[in-house]
This record gives C-alpha cells, structure tokens and sequence, in this order.
C-alpha cells in the first residue's frame, strides 16, 4: 500500500516530494498486443506516469450492455509493470477527439448538466466503472495516483452542481486518490470548470509561463500542473495536416519543467482511430463541419506505430535530467512493401435488406438513434408524387453524406466536407428516390454537441415534405466477412459502386504495415474483419496503419467498401505511413 497526496503546494509519493512527469496514451487506440511496447517507449522518453481516458461510449453501447470492461484493467496492470504509475479521467465527457465525447449515442437528458435524467445515467456507469479504478489506487497497492472530475469543463458550462456530484460519486464509488479538474489556462475556462477543495490544472500549448501565472492567480496553493501539454495536434478530412516543429516542443516542455511544475504531455504516443470512433468539430463562426481523420498520431513523439521521432529524442534530452530511464526496445518490424490484387466484388445495394435490420416505414424519416444505430449506412427510400415538373430536392438536417438515387440512377452526392460535386438536385414526379446515408463522427467538443445522425429534419420536394419513408439500417461494426460471412462475393471486380471488394496477402512472417488505396475514393477497410477505419482521397491521411497482431502467418483477408468510386483492383501494402 502506498499514499499520494498534496502537502504545502506539493505532491508527495508515499511521503516523498514528487513531480508528475506524465504522457498520455490511450488504451482504446492501440491494439492491446502492442501495450506493452508502447508504454516502454513512454517509460524510456523519461516519463513516471502514463494517462488515459475511458469512452464510456466504447464500453456501454447500449444501456445496460457492457464489453470490454477488462481493458482498462489490464491496461493499468502493464503500465505498472512497465514501471509507470497511471492517471485516469473517466469523465463521463472526454472530448479527445473521440466520437460524442465520449458519451454514448443513446444517453438522454441535458447533457453535461445536473438534470436528474442524465446523472442517473452517469451514476448507473459510474458503478459499474469506478471500483475497477478503486481497486487499482496506489492506496491499495496499484499504480493510480490521481482521477480527473469531467473533462474541461469550463469550455462548456459554469454547473458546479454537476461537477459535485461527480466528485461526490467517485468518492462513494472508492476513489480515495486526489481528484482533479482540468481546464484552458483562462479565467472564465478556471472558474467555471474547477470546483472548490479539488485540484485544478490548466491544458494549454503555448506560453507556459503566463499559463503558470493565471493557474497561480486562481489556486496559488496548488501544485502547478499542465494536464494537456499539447506537443501535436489532430487533423481533418479536407484539410492539411497539423504539425509542430520537435525543437519548438521540445524548449516549450524545458520551459514548463524549469518553472518547477509537473506536465501531461498529450499525446506522448497517439495511436489510431480505428473502425467509425473518430470524432468532429464544427466552425462555430461558418458552421463548417470537420471530420477527425482516422489517424490519432498527433504528431506525438512516439509515432502512430510507435517508432521514436526527433521529437522522442529531445523530449528523451529534457526529461532525462529530471528522472532516469532505460534505453528504448527494439525497433518493431514492418513488411516488406507489396501490392494486393482485389479479386472478388459484390454491389452493396443490392445487398442491403439482407444486410440491413427490419425495414422500418413511418410518416418521417428516423434518426439514426431511433433505428438503434450509432454508425453505419441507412437507405431512406420515398415516392415523390406525379406527374409534376422538377423541383429541387431538399434534405433538411442531412448529418451527414448522402448518395442521391432517383430511379435507382446515382443523380449526387451531398457532402458537408466541401467538395463540390453535385449538392444541388432536381426531381420530376412520379419518382423514387433513395438516400444513402453514411454517418461521420459526432462532434466532440463544443455546445453543439449530441447531435444526432442520419436525416434529422426532412426530405422536401420545393416546399413540401415528402411522407412515408422506410429506412435500412446497416451497423458497419456488426459485418461479418470471412469463409462464413454475409457479404456473398464474387470473382471479378466489376461490381457496381457502392461495393464490397476483397482480395488477399500472404505473410511470412506478421508485422506491421502501411495500407495505401491509391485511386479509390471513399470508404472502410477490414483486415481479418477488423475495422482499420475510413478512407477519403481527399486527405491528408493517404495510408492507414494496419498493427502487426492483426495479421496472421499465411493468407489474411483484406476487404473494402466503397461508396464513391473504385480505383484499379489492387492496394499497396507500404513500410511507412503517409499522413499528409
């Protein structure tokens, strides 16, 4: 058994002075193979610590239904053994980029806020959450030395009612470790997200000195912590990719640790968002919609599959003169480079009612939440009435690409991202139009958070909605490929767009590799039925990391779908990333 406390504006480890010297990973965005290697790298940069968040979403996906509940614990179980101790923010918002924040689709009630109908949501995950956490404290001879309340929360609100009561049930769930809030080093961000007689720490990635001195201003008694030190940043679809110079970093993290203070540095190793968990943004001046692409490498010092960088090696420089560390592991293999032929098709349209759940018809077009679906594909199909003459076709609340059918003939594409391919339509009666309908990432931050997906609104011919859609509903997570799966393809690879493709690579040996999909469009890639994530010729990401634990010696199954337009029948299979 241990202690970790605060004592006259210090942390102290069983009785000794203390400073955080921390780096974020997430536990969901790495393969749990690779864990260990990557909390050695992160051990090896220098640091004592690692953090991480919990999806409440990724673990609950229905109410009631939990999985993978056992990856947090062993997932704080090697990073002990790898010699660091933990932080865990469990929020139940997280932000970090991850799909909703964090919160499950289905949650109701005014989020974030203390309406009776979302806290008993929060308490019911709580209990079912936080004395795993609990039994991993340092106070019962585990690694965790401290638990965030919320997740910066004077970003979005002032409810101190809401923050106590998350304190309050951590505590009555076990958590006896000190608590902590985190919030941008601003006055109205501090006083409206830190809560009194809880640690308060400041995220900023610039300016360490005047953040330390507005973190001061408000809690002059506290240790001085960066929780978000941010080293990187993350990238959209459509947009160039982000990235910060390793000297520039480097000197930024010297300067922080030179004022005496303890640091999170986010990421230290990023990882990847793989299947449809990345999240969005959205421009609160232009209303522009930002999809988070599917690579979370952050520019981080520890890449995406988990190599050291130059900023590795001048973070390893700083850190080192503050604590120990061992020399880095072995460099991982990677595959040869090699092309994959894509052999067999199938056309997803006709697939869909045996793909699909129950057709559902009602007077309105369902929200993907009132179809039980969190991600995926949903076909709305409606008559418009005749004879009359064309008019534009309009989608009120579209979240958020839509693939236009009119008599079964592709007529436009509807795309929030910004291309320009054909966002206006026009329609003559009598026709049946068709919408397929793919979900991107809920936002993730901001006020316009828990949006729902799908049609939102209507589907209007001119002024008039039209009535009595159905809609199919498809969970891309739920597809099954393989020998024994549902998707029935067939030799060649004429199949008409969308469509499925697959083809396969035989390895000698498995190891990581890089997936390169030159010419095609858009869409998703499973590797042995795991979901990699989205691709989109847009950019900047042009390859997706596939991690070696996925592979298996001899043939490996490689299937893609794709919605907009299919290059050559072949994919790339590249030993190094290309993220823009």
């Amino acid at each position: 058994m241990g202690t970790f406390t605060i004592e006259d504006g210090v942390f102290r480890l069983n009785g000794e002075e203390f400073r955080l010297l921390s780096g974020a990973m997430h536990y969901f965005r790495v393969h749990p193979d690779q864990w260990s290697h990557r909390l050695a790298m992160m051990r090896a940069m220098g640091l004592n610590t690692v953090e991480t968040y919990v999806p409440w979403n990724l673990h609950e996906p229905r109410p009631g239904m939990y999985r993978r509940l056992d990856d947090l614990d062993r997932f704080l179980d090697a990073a002990a053994a790898a010699d660091l101790h933990a932080i865990v923010r469990p929020g139940p918002y997280i932000c970090a980029e991850w799909d909703n924040g964090g919160l499950p689709s289905w949650v109701t009630g005014r989020l974030r806020t203390s309406d009776p109908e979302f806290l008993a949501h929060v308490d019911r995950w709580f209990a079912r959450l936080l004395p795993r956490v609990a039994a991993r404290q340092i106070t019962r001879g585990g690694n965790v030395l401290m638990v965030q309340v919320e997740n910066e929360y004077g970003s979005y609100g002032t409810d101190t009612a809401y923050l106590r009561h998350l304190a309050d049930a951590m505590r009555a769930c076990g958590i006896d470790v000190p608590l902590f809030t985190a919030d941008g080093a601003e006055d109205h961000m501090l006083t409206g997200g830190s809560l009194p007689g809880v640690l308060a720490t400041a995220t900023f990635g610039s300016g360490p000195a005047a953040a330390l001195d507005v973190l001061r201003r408000h809690r002059p008694g506290d240790p001085m912590v960066c929780m978000e030190l941010w080293i990187g940043w993350f990238d959209h679809w459509g947009r160039g990719r982000v990235t910060r110079g390793a000297a520039e970093a480097a000197a930024m993290l010297e300067e922080l640790l030179a004022a005496g203070a303890s640091v999170n540095i986010y990421m230290a190793h990023g990882g990847t968002n793989f299947g449809t968990w990345a999240g969005a943004n959205r421009d609160l001046a232009t209303g522009a919609y930002q999809p988070t692409v599917t690579s979370y490498d952050y520019d981080a010092p520890i890449s995406e599959s988990g190599a050291p960088t130059e900023k590795f090696r001048r973070f390893r420089d700083v850190l080192t003169r503050y604590n120990t560390a061992p020399e880095p592991p072995p460099a991982l293999p990677v595959l040869p480079p090699a092309t994959v032929r894509l052999t067999e098709s199938a056309a997803l349209l006709p697939l869909l009612p045996a793909l699909a759940r129950a057709a559902v018809t009602g007077p309105t077009p369902p929200a993907f939440e009132d179809l039980g679906l969190d991600h995926g594909l949903v076909r709305y199909r409606v008559e418009v009435p005749g004879p009359r003459g064309p008019y534009p076709l309009v989608v009120d609340g579209l979240h958020d690409r839509a693939h236009v059918y009119v008599d079964g003939v592709r007529v436009a594409v509807l795309d929030p991202v910004g291309q320009k391919e054909h966002q206006a339509v026009e329609v003559s009666g009598p026709a049946t139009v068709e919408l397929l309908v793919e979900s991107l990432g809920r936002l993730n931050y901001g006020p316009l958070m828990g949006e729902r997906k799908g049609v939102t609104g209507g589907i209007r011919h001119e002024r008039q909605y039209l009535h009595g859609v159905t809609a199919e509903a498809v969970r891309l997570g739920d597809l099954r490929f393989g020998d024994a799966g549902e998707v029935p393809f067939r030799s060649g690879t004429a199949a008409a767009v969308p469509a499925f493709f697959r083809g396969t690579v035989t390895v000698a040996e498995p190891a990581d590799t890089f997936l390169a999909l030159p010419g095609w469009g858009h869409g998703y890639v499973w590797v042995n039925g795991f979901c990699l994530g989205r691709y989109w010729s847009i950019g900047p990401q042009r390859t997706l990391y596939v991690p070696g634990p996925l592979l298996r010696a001899g043939d490996n199954e490689i299937v893609i779908l794709e919605l907009d337009a299919a290059g050559e029948p072949v994919v790339e299979l590249r030993p190094e990333p290309d993220l823009g």
